[in-house]
């Protein structure tokens, strides 16, 4: 009886898997990250009776925009589509007599019969059809609870210092490998797996990893009052950051960031305005300025004062505190006069264009890693120092002049007509050339390159030698 029942159960059970099904997944929520397909079997249907995982050979499976299908057999991942319309499964190990021809559906249904029968009539297979949620997933918000420590730079008045910042708004993210979502995240789920199963995990996260972000952007130079401006920056940063865990282990990435305010202490409010202040005092003409500034309201204050002996008492305090101070207005201006006109300091946020076309704002390229080209005008030291005056900062080695005159075959430099180490007379006919930028000789001098391999200046009658 009971290999009777086997056989029944093998034989019914892979007849009523021989129908082609329909799969589609209702609207996606903004709550729902992965909902299981569904097979539409309507009340005229006669596909009541199949396995509910179980495809056969030659189903469709409805795609729609903003959604991206997996197929899942014995638990491995098979097929993945993430266009939108229809999808045709015709790779499945389920046969149907309905796809693919009868004579070969109906011999591949037989092996199938045989296989289940051994199984006691069960199928002894699991396929499932998995919609991943590939939208936008907003509204998330956060907030710091406690301070989180920012660096302040502003060069132009040598400041550099750690504060404490908290700051407020929404993120938004995406799945962007729904295979490592299946993998590492959600799993094989029974029904759907929605947002706040992992909402907190991933907030928790990101607070971890806004201070090396805040980082990132001080490094920019961009400050903490105008974060706002700069929530693109922020998102890479925050993206590049979460990279080993969001997206290499599961599949989502910061997609973008919102900032509703980004706020500091009184106190380090009011250090950062007093170091700024006090730092445009070491130019003498803005120190005078506030010099004079001070002494107008004082003798405003002290014409005020109604009794003589007060106005008397005031301007005669004046006078004493002007000469406690042992410098006045017109010794301050006339230092600022006499101070040479310093070029204006280079803005930290200034760009630099790279030979891979990348823009960068650091001294490396982002792109390939090649460092800052030094601007014209930069030498280097043997010690690898680069500087802009005449003598090393490093080492104090004076700048190498450039060779004049003309090679000798021996190798010396010569000026005049003849070589001063081995007496040969200056070779005549063709001129000879040496880069006017670099000083690179060709090996034959007589027969330069058109452009110098070194800097690619061209040659021209400026690098004749001789």
């Amino acid at each position: 009886m009971g290999l009777i029942k086997a056989f029944t159960g093998a034989l019914g059970g892979t007849t009523a898997d021989q129908w082609r099904e329909y799969f589609y997944c209702d609207s996606l929520s903004a709550d729902t990250l992965v909902a299981k397909g569904q097979k539409r079997v309507s009340g005229r249907s006669s596909n009541r009776k199949g396995e509910e995982n179980i495809i056969s050979n030659g189903s469709v499976i409805a795609v729609n925009e903003g959604q991206c299908m997996i197929i899942v057999e014995q638990g491995k991942v098979t097929e993945l589509c993430a266009e939108a319309g229809e999808f045709l499964y015709d790779s499945s190990t389920e046969p149907s007599i309905f796809y693919g021809g009868l004579g070969k559906g109906i011999l591949d249904s037989f092996k199938t019969i045989g296989k289940r029968f051994t199984f006691g009539g069960d199928t002894a297979k699991d396929q499932r059809v998995y919609f991943f949620n590939t939208k936008e997933i907003m509204g998330n918000k956060y907030g710091t609870p406690n301070p989180v420590p920012f660096r302040v730079v502003d060069r132009n008045v040598g400041l550099d210092v750690d504060i404490a910042i908290r700051c407020h708004g929404e993120y938004s993210y995406k799945i962007t490998d729904p295979i490592l979502f299946y993998t590492n995240v959600c799993g094989n789920v029974a029904g759907v797996y929605d947002r706040s199963e992992i909402d907190g995990q991933l907030k928790s996260e990101l607070m971890t990893a806004l201070q090396p972000a805040f980082a990132k952007i001080s490094d920019m130079g961009i400050r903490y009052s105008a974060l706002p401006g700069h929530t693109v920056e922020m998102a890479e940063a925050l993206n590049e950051v979460l990279s080993e865990k969001w997206s290499k282990m599961r599949g989502i990435s910061v997609f973008s960031i919102g900032i509703n305010s980004v706020t500091a202490s009184e106190e380090d409010e009011k250090m950062i305005k007093e170091l700024q202040r006090n730092a445009a005092y070491r130019n003498p003409t803005m120190a005078a300025a506030t010099l004079v500034g001070a002494q107008a309201q004082a003798m405003q204050d002290a014409a005020k004062n109604t009794g003589g002996a007060g106005a008397f008492m005031g301007f005669a305090g004046m006078n004493m505190a002007n000469a406690a101070g042992g410098m006045n207005a017109r010794d301050l201006y006339a230092m600022g006069a006499a101070q040479p006109a310093s070029a204006p300091a280079a803005s930290v946020q200034d760009s630099w264009k790279c030979a891979c076309g990348t823009v960068n704002t650091g001294r490396f390229c982002s792109g390939c890693g090649k460092p800052q080209p030094a601007p014209e005008g930069v030498w280097k030291c043997e010690c690898g120092a680069e500087n802009t005056g005449r003598y090393c900062s490093e080492c104090g080695k004076p700048k190498p002049e450039a060779k004049t005159g003309w090679t000798c075959s021996c190798g010396a430099v010569n000026k005049g007509k003849f070589c001063s180490e081995c007496g040969k007379p200056k070779p005549k006919g063709a001129p000879l050339y040496r880069c006017d930028k670099c000083g690179w000789e060709p090996k034959d001098p007589a027969h330069p390159p058109k452009f110098c391999p070194e800097c690619g200046d061209v040659f021209d009658d400026e690098d004749v030698k001789n």
